[in-house]
């Protein structure tokens, strides 16, 4: 990915109108990803007939493959270029829809399902890594690193909006057809994203001394801790919702998903100039604040209308958290690392992710399904206290530079 300087001064519309193109392909990453999120839990606890860690475990696995695959799309980026990894990711995505047919013809056999779900999750996490940080990459590669923030906002819109929108997809077309239909349509949505991404001009690499990624996990661990803290509210809602709302006898708890994701993006949309303006780390802290309080409102609420609204504030909350704290790492990189960066710092989300299904599985079994809602809540806070430490530490750093 280039410098700022590498990439020639454009007006902010045509910026954001070359990103949200190339963003476009998270969009239909994370929509395959979206689909059967509601689903999948349900599907594996009542259909399959397997428990609530279980019914956890289908979730996170992917994203603890999308975590174990972080550093080789960082490679591929630095190295082989953002388009090429978002050509394998979209790649992936399709094969993932091959194993959820698969899944769904074995539905007699459930435990020869179950593993063929589970062999299609890896597949898609490894396949989120190559098309989300590829798509960052290729933004930044094409509007230039001072429009890093700029990138990572519309990356999280395509990619929350993408699950808003894909996890009631998944429900109607379950209800409608059955449960074969998620996999044609994943099939079907990668394969537009390879039609519609072979064409397009590659973001140039930039050549230089690669840092090994060890060293740049070390420069991000701080920022990602906070990331990973605040994903805990994300994975506990995107993974066990429904399970909740079931216990409460509640109805419709997919809007749960599209709430959350409609602020999400609403947020984004209306205060990410925000991160420029007064920087990331004091958006962070604010944005955690609001996701604890939401993450509260969720653990004590006594009614589907407040879950909703904490649900809203905790989308709301969680909007910025990636993208105030990530330009915040990625600026610690020089650019021809900035690859690696991007992995290195987004796979804390995916182990936020991977680790909240069974912990949090295991945290309903023992007290049910309203408490882990609390221990997210929890989380959230640490990471608001970490980002105060980190604010202070570098406004400190500043101070002694002048």
């Amino acid at each position: 990915m280039p410098d700022t300087a590498s990439v020639p001064a454009q007006r902010p519309m045509a910026v954001t109108l070359q990103v949200v193109s190339i963003v476009l392909f998270t969009f239909i990453g994370y929509l395959n990803i979206g689909i059967p999120l509601a689903v999948l839990p349900g599907y594996v606890h009542s259909d399959l007939g397997f428990g609530a860690v279980a019914a956890g475990l289908v979730i996170s696995v992917q994203y603890l493959a999308t975590l174990l695959s972080r550093p080789y799309a960082g490679r591929i980026i630095d190295n082989k270029g953002s388009k090429k990894a978002v050509l394998y990711g979209l790649f992936g995505c399709g094969l993932s829809g091959v194993f959820m047919l698969l899944s769904a013809w074995l539905q007699n056999l459930p435990m020869l399902s179950l593993i063929s779900l589970f062999i299609g999750r890896l597949v898609l996490g490894g396949a989120e890594s190559l098309v989300g940080s590829g798509s960052i990459g290729w933004g930044i590669g094409r509007v230039g690193a001072s429009n890093t923030a700029k990138v990572i906002s519309w990356n999280g819109i395509a990619s929350y909006g993408a699950l808003a929108v894909g996890a009631p997809l998944g429900v109607l077309l379950v209800r409608e057809f059955g449960l074969w239909s998620m996999g044609v349509s994943i099939i079907l949505l990668a394969s537009i994203g390879l039609i519609l991404a072979w064409p397009k001009k590659p973001a140039p690499i930039v050549h230089g001394e690669r840092m090994p990624f060890l060293h740049v996990l070390g420069r991000v661990l701080p920022h990602g801790t906070g990331l990973a803290l605040g994903g805990i509210g994300f994975g506990t809602i995107a993974t066990f919702i429904t399970l909740y709302y079931a216990s409460h006898s509640w109805p419709n708890a997919v809007l749960c998903l599209s709430l959350f994701g409609a602020c999400f993006i609403g947020a984004r949309l209306l205060f990410g100039s925000f991160i420029h303006r007064i920087g990331g780390f004091r958006v962070a802290i604010a944005c955690l604040l609001v996701e604890t309080l939401g993450l509260l409102l969720l653990w004590l609420a006594p009614s589907p209308t407040l879950a909703l609204a904490g649900a809203a504030l905790t989308g709301f909350g969680f909007s910025l958290v990636f993208p105030a704290l990530g330009v915040e790492a990625v600026n610690l990189v020089p650019a021809s690392s900035r690859g690696a960066a991007v992995g290195a710092y987004s796979l804390f989300i995916d182990l936020s992710l991977g680790i909240t299904g069974p912990v949090a599985g295991a945290i309903a079994s023992g007290f049910g399904f309203a408490s882990i809602f609390l221990f997210a809540a929890l989380a959230a806070l640490v990471g608001m206290v970490l980002s105060v430490y980190l604010y202070r530490q570098a406004r400190q750093l500043h101070e002694g530079r002048t």
